[in-house]
């Protein structure tokens, strides 16, 4: 009888009701619920506060307010700045808060660190992703319109965020590259692009006369409106570099805007062409000498072959 008593839903809600007396709202409930809107509001000032903080963390970024991938990168970057202060704070308001409630916070600790880890087993390679973007991004090493090699692709860079970066080659192939995978970054548009040129030229030609053709012919594409904004330095006229089986190299060097340099080299070697023409300076090919195959006799079997049938058939 006492334990059917003590099962019926009647006495429980009677044993409850008998202990929201005034002492217990006075002893337990009121001041855990003054310590509860305490913790609250120490939360919100502490978001505050960590708002606050990572704007001023990179408001060095922005003095380059013209620079609109610049700017990007400094959005991504305090936005995961900003999420992991934040995610930090509500943890911690919200352990708590149930300290303050009575509720034995140690089970909810444990299961959710049997979950973290199981999760991190699970996605070590997103993280590793996430933290390996996160400094490329804080690296500044890869923007929106460079031309990079990556994890064996090359390309122009369509798009950077904290997992991955996207590139479009000059076939139109899209590769996404994690940024897990990423060992060496080869950025060929950072800041300034070089394109170097190696120029043959027939042994017999006067090699101080062709570098000064060829830096006649880069002076007037520096100086033609269409190409001069492009072109930030004069040439660099770096000489004879070697020496091969039918010509001798000329190496040049010239400056130009990034990703500029493919454009001003395919016009510079069009006209540098047209002036080697008209300076009668000569572009020697690589020339094969043919042996033909003969017999003892000193003839040609085959074409004595097709000599016969041709008479058999007449």
């Amino acid at each position: 009888m006492m334990s059917g008593e003590a099962m019926n839903p009647q006495s429980l809600l009677q044993n409850l009701l008998s202990k929201l007396t005034p002492e217990y709202f006075a002893g337990q409930v009121i001041p855990g619920a003054f310590n509860v809107l305490v913790i609250l509001i120490l939360m919100l000032l502490a978001l505050r506060a960590a708002r606050m903080v990572s704007t001023r963390l990179f408001a060095v970024f922005q003095k380059r307010k013209g620079d609109t991938e610049f700017m990007k990168r400094a959005d991504t970057l305090r936005s995961v700045v900003r999420y992991i202060l934040n995610l930090t704070i509500v943890t911690v308001a919200l352990v708590m808060i149930l300290g303050e409630l009575r509720i034995d916070i140690a089970p909810v600790l444990a299961t959710a660190g049997i979950v973290g880890l199981a999760v991190g087993f699970g996605a070590q390679t997103l993280v590793q992703d996430v933290i390996a973007g996160f400094f490329i991004l804080l690296d500044d090493q890869i923007r929106v319109g460079d031309v990079v090699e990556i994890a064996g692709k090359s390309g122009l860079v369509e798009k950077v965020d904290l997992r991955m970066t996207t590139l479009r080659d000059m076939s139109g192939n899209v590769h996404y590259v994690r940024h897990g995978k990423i060992d060496f970054v080869t950025n060929m548009t950072k800041d300034f692009s070089n394109f170097v040129f190696d120029i043959p030229v027939a042994y017999h030609e006067d090699v101080d006369r062709v570098a000064s053709v060829i830096q006649k012919v880069h002076e007037d594409l520096r100086g033609d409106p269409s190409f001069s904004h492009d072109i930030i330095a004069p040439m660099e006229m770096l000489g004879l570099d070697r020496f091969t089986e039918s010509a001798i190299i000329l190496r040049a060097r010239t400056t130009t805007r990034p990703i500029q340099q493919w454009r001003v080299a395919r016009e510079f070697n069009r006209r540098l062409k047209m002036a080697f023409d008209e300076k009668n300076i000569e572009m020697p090919f690589r020339e094969i000498t043919v042996h033909m195959a003969h017999d003892r006799k000193g003839g040609f079997p085959r074409f004595a072959a097709e000599a016969d049938g041709n008479s058999d058939t007449k």
